[in-house]
């Protein structure tokens, strides 16, 4: 499902809490990952090319010694990885990395660096997630982890939010989320929230509206429970526990973020695109509220196929790992 995985570093440590969650997804999906520095170009004038192509040489040693360091780690965990140092621009580097190799999955930081902002994600992050027409894994990086290669004594995936809005796109997320908790032994939420009918504003609604509302709540509200329990009552692997959780709420991003926060969840798993969800846009709305306003780690499960056409990134230097 996920292999080969994609994991970009830019060298700080806000970058590297992916590092736990890679080692985490790749033992769950018997995955190799590729590790990836990509290094912007020197924009100095003409008299100082001899100074930026020795400045190259340098930065690009150095990011060659980081990437291998975290391999040597990882393969100390049993993942294969290879290292990839690249000359471009960052966001866009990894965006056509992703498409001519064929990554399954990205696994990034919100946020990298440039350090932390008010915002919920990195303006090269953005960038990324808007193009990348690929599964994502978004690490928010204020929260805690530990160094690659240590082991936790509590999974780090406990709680998984997955909302569901009865569509096939929704429920594409179940059976990577199943492989990945029964590996972590996990518990998963499934949730569906039945959304009050709008009602006219100029006038206090009449009566008779009221009680239609009513009817169309109550009548969602009990195919929406039938259809959480036919999903709860799915065989599942031994070591994975299945809640379900129906909510009524007249904005369902709110309700969502309250439960995430209620149920101290580990990870919120979404269908890029869910029923409504337009093909001429990534990601749908709810999708775009948990990326900008999400406090957890959150996966994308894209449902749309990736671009074919081949890209030209310039390669100044290539490092891959033996095997």
């Amino acid at each position: 499902m996920f292999d080969p995985i994609l994991v970009p570093l830019d060298g700080s440590q806000l970058a590297e809490c992916v590092l736990p969650h890679t080692l985490a997804v790749a033992h769950a999906f018997d995955a190799e990952i590729t590790l990836l520095r990509i290094l912007e170009k020197n924009q100095a004038g003409v008299s100082a090319q001899f100074f930026d192509l020795l400045n190259w040489q340098i930065n690009k040693t150095k990011a060659l010694l980081y990437l291998e360091t975290i391999r040597a780690r990882f393969q100390t965990s049993g993942i294969q990885a290879e290292t990839m140092v690249l000359e471009g621009l960052v966001a866009e580097g990894i965006t056509e990395y992703v498409q001519n190799q064929g990554m399954k999955l990205i696994i990034l930081s919100s946020h990298g660096r440039h350090g932390l902002t008010q915002w919920g994600i990195s303006s090269i992050t953005q960038k990324i997630i808007l193009s990348a027409q690929t599964s994502l894994l978004i690490i928010r990086a204020d929260q805690r982890y530990t160094q690659a290669g240590e082991s936790s004594e509590n999974p780090i995936y406990q709680r998984i939010l997955v909302p569901l809005d009865g569509s096939q796109r929704a429920e594409n997320v179940l059976p990577i989320i199943t492989q990945l908790s029964h590996f972590h032994k996990s518990q998963i939420h499934l949730v569906q929230v039945v959304q009050t009918p709008e009602m006219a504003r100029q006038l206090p609604p009449a009566r008779e509206d009221i009680d239609l509302a009513t009817q169309v709540v109550a009548r969602n509200r009990e195919e929406a429970g039938h259809y959480l329990e036919q999903l709860k009552s799915r065989s599942y692997p031994e070591g994975i526990t299945v809640q379900t959780h129906l909510i009524t709420s007249d904005n369902a991003a709110v309700a969502l973020h309250q439960l995430e926060e209620q149920e101290h969840i580990d990870m919120v798993a979404l269908s890029a695109h869910g029923y409504s969800g337009n093909h001429q846009w990534p990601y749908g709305s709810m999708v775009n509220n948990f990326i900008m306003y999400g406090k957890t780690h959150l996966l994308i499960v894209q449902d749309l196929p990736a671009k074919q056409e081949s890209t030209h990134l310039e390669f100044s230097s290539r490092e891959r790992a033996e095997h």
